[in-house]
């Protein structure tokens, strides 16, 4: 399926005079020019509090920023080379959409506002800024993961996609799962992007809320980029099927523990296109030698890790938000997915930007194919901001749980209703950051 390219999507004019107003650019960045581009990459480093780039990161990371819509906000009085103050990029991306089908989603990444630029209104700008060119550039929804999870509730995005974060004591949790047919193999790191790559794009078709990679992300994870410090830390091992084919990928590094002589492995990405790819996978990290913890984040919250050791109190696990979604066009983001359950209703969405605002008749018929038309003037089952639609949108949150907090609206049996037919299987999964 193809989808737009969004940097022929031009700056946002509402946010350009909202900020011309404090003496602000909010333009375009242009990365055919050396200077612009360099300048614009040691802001997002500064931003997340990174180290100065080195020219060669640079150099590695330039490809990535090129294939995206870079937005900056200069100070308008500011020398020629100077950085900018804030950044925001945005693509679109396939999002999968349960039952393994997809739908274009417009990705937000590097949001930095400078620390010198705080509370001048350049956050909302850029969000803002973004919604309503996905918005007019016809994409129906906008997704994006965060370092802070209470800023983007006020921009419309709800928490859609959990994860779930494994700590194991393999001393305690042991193996007491099966030994899956097949063998797994050391790769070298050159060749190790290169699987991830492949494997993730097979297996991401599984999983409601999954997003198509890049090479600079694989590259990232494989230890391949000069601006990792723990690069030469990297290893990784693929499994193979009986027949030969390779089904999973996990990276990772080793630290020792405190002077022990006993090691930590952290996991980078473990991709599993089948069941027995992800047994293998962690099989060999539970039962890797000299090793006493095995951590790994970003996990569905169906992962079997916990079945696959004999004891179970061996896992820790804790779930945290990651994926987080934002419903711009109700009809088409309703209409493109499945649902597990028929459904008549009628849903009142409040949304501040304006985009989804309305009430709303959602019927869903007995194959799980939804129509959406507006409903204007019929009486609402159900009434949520668009933040709560959006958190439901991928079938890993419960319409219960939102109801018992007060964000929607509707008596217990429209939400069994709607829980039934948002719900997917297997849980959404979002496995890589963005």
């Amino acid at each position: 399926m193809a989808f737009i390219d969004a940097r022929g999507i031009p700056a946002d004019q509402t946010s350009v005079d909202r900020l011309a107003k404090n003496g602000l650019d909010y333009r375009l960045a242009d990365f055919a020019d050396d200077a612009q581009a360099a300048s614009y990459q040691r802001a997002v480093a500064r931003g997340f509090l990174g180290s100065e780039p080195t020219a060669e990161s640079l150099s590695a990371e330039r490809a990535t920023f090129a294939e995206r819509r870079n937005t900056g906000v200069y100070e308008r009085a500011g020398a020629a080379d100077a950085l900018p103050v804030a950044t925001v990029n945005s693509w679109v991306t396939p999002l999968t959409l349960p039952g393994g089908g997809e739908i274009g989603m417009w990705a937000i990444s590097v949001v930095t506002v400078a620390g010198t630029h705080r509370r001048r209104g350049i956050a909302r700008a850029l969000l803002e800024g973004e919604l309503r060119a996905a918005a007019s550039a016809g994409v129906p929804i906008a997704g994006l993961t965060v370092s802070e999870a209470t800023i983007y509730g006020r921009y419309g995005f709800g928490a859609a996609v959990p994860a779930a974060r494994f700590s194991v004591d393999t001393r305690r949790a042991g193996w007491g799962g099966h030994v899956p047919e097949g063998s797994v193999e050391y790769v070298e790191r050159e060749a190790l992007a290169a699987d991830l790559g492949a494997v993730h794009e097979r297996a991401r078709h599984a999983r409601a809320g999954q997003i198509a990679g890049w090479q600079g992300r694989w590259d990232g994870y494989a230890g391949v980029t000069g601006s990792d410090a723990e690069r030469e830390k990297v290893r990784g091992v693929r499994y193979r099927d009986a027949s030969g084919e390779v089904r999973g990928v996990l990276v990772y590094t080793l630290s020792e523990i405190n002077g022990t002589f006993r090691s930590a492995l952290q996991v980078r990405l473990l991709v599993g296109e089948t069941t027995d790819a992800v047994a293998a996978l962690w099989r060999f990290a539970v039962q890797h030698d000299l090793v006493d913890q095995v951590t790994a984040d970003l996990r569905p919250l169906d992962d079997p890790l916990p079945w696959l050791v004999a004891d179970t109190r061996g896992v820790a696990q804790e779930v945290h938000d990651h994926g987080w979604l934002r419903v711009l066009d109700v009809p088409a983001a309703l209409g493109a997915r499945p649902f597990s359950a028929p459904l008549d209703v009628v849903i009142g969405i409040d949304d501040p930007l304006g985009f989804a605002e309305g009430e709303w008749r959602l019927q869903v018929d007995d194959r799980g194919v939804a129509s959406v038309e507006r409903a204007d003037g019929q009486e609402v089952d159900a009434r949520m901001g668009v933040a709560a639609l959006s958190s439901l949108y991928a079938g890993g949150v419960r319409a219960g749980s939102l109801r018992g907090a007060g964000l929607i609206d509707a008596d217990a049996a429209t939400v069994e209703k709607l829980d039934r037919a948002f719900i997917t299987f297997p849980a959404p999964s979002l496995d890589i950051w963005y």
